[in-house]
């Protein structure tokens, strides 16, 4: 199990949000935690720990000048999410990202675009592809979601999905939506199926907030899953220490 860590960006500062709060509507927007730092700090002090694999998220537009500064804080280090499509993403991976992550180009409203995902393959490889598969329960399964979390799609996550998706791509994002930014502990079912179902590198992302969170999901997943943590942590006005989170995932 590794740590991965995280740079999320709004509106050109790196913040930590409710995701589901996440409109069109700037005044609807819980913002868990607003930095005083730039993504280049975070980057560099990510490279310095020797984490590599975390990503950077732009949540929305007029985030690219620091997505920029970040990648280039730690080239090959970081992957990036946000608004990725076949046009730009050749464009960051030759900014430094070591991967591009996909979200509304491939699933949006409440589909798989096939076509797109297709096309994002042959601009730059499956092997530098990450598929954000962020996901709700609805009677008791999961689907992904789409509009910025807002609309259930029709893809439903299960074995059967997720191992025609691995074709696709090298690794899976997974943000619990239901837990995302709210610190409220890791959603079990969800790992715990995901450890069973996935064949890649897969990281899970909501509600870790303590070392007792980690070692849970440790024994939930049999160490098979990565995890990110955000809001949670001291950086980002948390009271989980980021030392302590790295330390606990060496170990």
């Amino acid at each position: 199990m590794r740590f991965r860590p995280c740079i999320d960006i709004h509106q050109g500062k790196v913040k930590q949000i409710v995701g589901e709060t996440l409109q069109e509507d700037a005044a609807k927007v819980v913002e868990n935690f607003v930095s005083e730092r730039d993504s280049a700090y975070y980057a560099a002090m990510y490279k310095e720990d020797g984490l590599a694999g975390g990503h950077i998220i732009m949540l929305g537009g007029g985030n690219e000048e620091a997505a920029s500064k970040a990648l280039r804080a730690y080239p090959q280090g970081l992957q990036i999410g946000g608004g990725i499509n076949a046009e730009n993403a050749a464009g960051y991976l030759e900014d430094g990202a070591s991967h591009v992550i996909v979200t509304s180009y491939v699933f949006r409203d409440g589909r798989l675009q096939m076509d797109n995902l297709r096309k994002i393959v042959s601009e730059v490889g499956r092997e530098k592809l990450v598929l954000d598969l962020s996901c709700k329960e609805r009677e008791g399964r999961w689907f992904v979601v789409t509009n910025q979390w807002t609309r259930f799609s029709d893809v439903e996550l299960n074995e059967a999905s997720i191992r025609e998706l691995e074709s696709y791509c090298s690794e899976f994002l997974v943000h619990a939506v239901d837990v995302e930014g709210k610190r409220e502990g890791v959603q079990e079912k969800l790992a715990r199926q995901l450890s069973e179902w996935v064949r890649i590198p897969t990281t899970y992302a909501g509600g870790a907030r303590s070392l007792a969170d980690l070692e849970h999901f440790r024994s939930l997943t049999g160490g098979k899953l990565d995890i990110t943590i955000g809001s949670a942590l001291d950086i980002f006005g948390g009271s989980l220490p980021y030392r302590e989170v790295v330390d606990y995932c060496r170990r």
